[in-house]
């Protein structure tokens, strides 16, 4: 790769202003491509507008940097390298959203073969010779204007300057468009999972944008080789760039700081809570258990007893009341039963165990008034 600096030992203005003279006079029809660079036909200075004016002292902040080829020096470069060039067909880049595609739908999305833009090593050198023409015209002009004492750039260069800029930016933006798949591809096979998706992708375009810059088709090979392995670079730089930050802030990646516990302490205090009502229940007795079933289950879960007191077992229960361990365990789960009744219906709100609970004792009292 070689970039132009202003150390060069050969001035390519020397060879090249009989050109740019002849350049000049050219009408747009034979020099210039449609909506390409052509001179003003009037000499009067027309004011920038405010866009155009912080465009071009951008431009001129800064020497332009290129990818020089001997096709620049050579007799009509200009006809030969945008006139005679065959047309390249523009990218249809509509399908490329994958930031704002589901996971799953972008990972099976597949490209139409109509959207598809494959260039031949051929048609790459066309479009990285206009793109590295123009920029070579920004360095000429750059190299006129500082040459004189004012260092300001008359109307007609400000003019030309802005002209192959803009000529370089769509043929940039053409060729980074052809390309976007690339960026996917790679993003895809990356195994990366501590880095956002959308930020790998965003990693890959700018590399993309940069090979573009340094890619010298010159030597013959394909854009896409240059070009994976920047981006692969990029994707190595982001994960460097990550660890990096992890060594340097440890707390914002603790494990046990990124784990919630909201869960557990929720479930724990509706236990708490869920036992509290079921003592109330059992000691107000608000689910109509009978003696024998208090007392069962007072005595099986230590409702009254200590904390330090073990509960009772049903064989101790049954010495108690005299009967065997077998009853007890009935009558713990008849009343059980009743006061998850009464839990569901007061304490979850559950309409049809109440109303179910309500019939029970409906029952119950229709059965002792028959009784009697």
């Amino acid at each position: 790769m070689r970039q132009i600096t202003s150390k060069r030992t050969v001035d390519p203005m020397e060879q090249v202003r009989p050109r740019r003279a002849a350049i000049a006079t050219a009408s747009a029809s034979d020099t210039a491509l449609a909506g390409g660079p052509q001179k003003p036909k009037s000499s009067v200075r027309r004011r920038l507008s405010n866009e155009d004016q912080k465009l071009l002292n951008h431009i001129m902040s800064s020497e332009q940097d290129f990818i020089d080829s001997p096709a620049f020096y050579e007799p009509d470069a200009f006809q030969k390298i945008y006139s005679e060039a065959p047309d390249i067909q523009k990218p249809d880049t509509t399908w490329y959203h994958p930031v704002m595609d589901d996971l799953s739908t972008a990972r099976n999305r597949t490209v139409k073969s109509a959207q598809q833009v494959i260039l031949t090593g051929a048609e790459e050198k066309v479009l990285f010779h206009q793109f590295n023409f123009a920029r070579y015209c920004i360095w000429k002009v750059q190299q006129e204007v500082w040459s004189t004492p004012s260092r300001q750039p008359t109307p007609e260069q400000e003019s030309e300057i802005l002209r192959w800029f803009r000529l370089a930016d769509r043929v940039r933006e053409q060729i980074a468009e052809t390309n976007l798949a690339l960026v996917l591809a790679m993003a895809k096979r990356t195994r990366m999972s501590e880095v956002d998706f959308a930020d790998l992708v965003s990693e890959g375009n700018m590399a993309l944008l940069r090979a573009v810059d340094k890619f010298d088709a010159g030597r013959g090979y394909k854009f896409s080789t240059y070009a994976c392995r920047a981006i692969l670079k990029a994707f190595s730089r982001q994960g460097m760039k990550l660890s990096k930050y992890r060594q340097r802030f440890p707390t914002d990646f603790d494990p046990k700081l990124e784990r919630s516990n909201f869960l557990e302490v929720k479930r724990d205090s509706f236990e708490k809570d869920a036992a509290e009502e079921v003592k109330r229940i059992v000691l107000e007795n608000r689910c109509d258990l009978t003696d024998v079933e208090r007392t069962v289950i007072e005595h099986r879960f230590g409702l009254e007893s200590g904390e330090l007191e073990k509960p009772m077992t049903l064989e101790q229960v049954g010495q108690i009341i005299g009967v065997t361990k077998e009853r007890v365990r009935q009558i713990q789960n008849k009343a059980m039963e009743k006061i998850k009744l009464q839990l569901e219906a007061h304490f979850l709100g559950n309409k049809e165990a109440l109303e179910a609970q309500e019939a029970a004792i409906e029952a119950k009292l229709a059965e002792a008034v028959g009784a009697s």
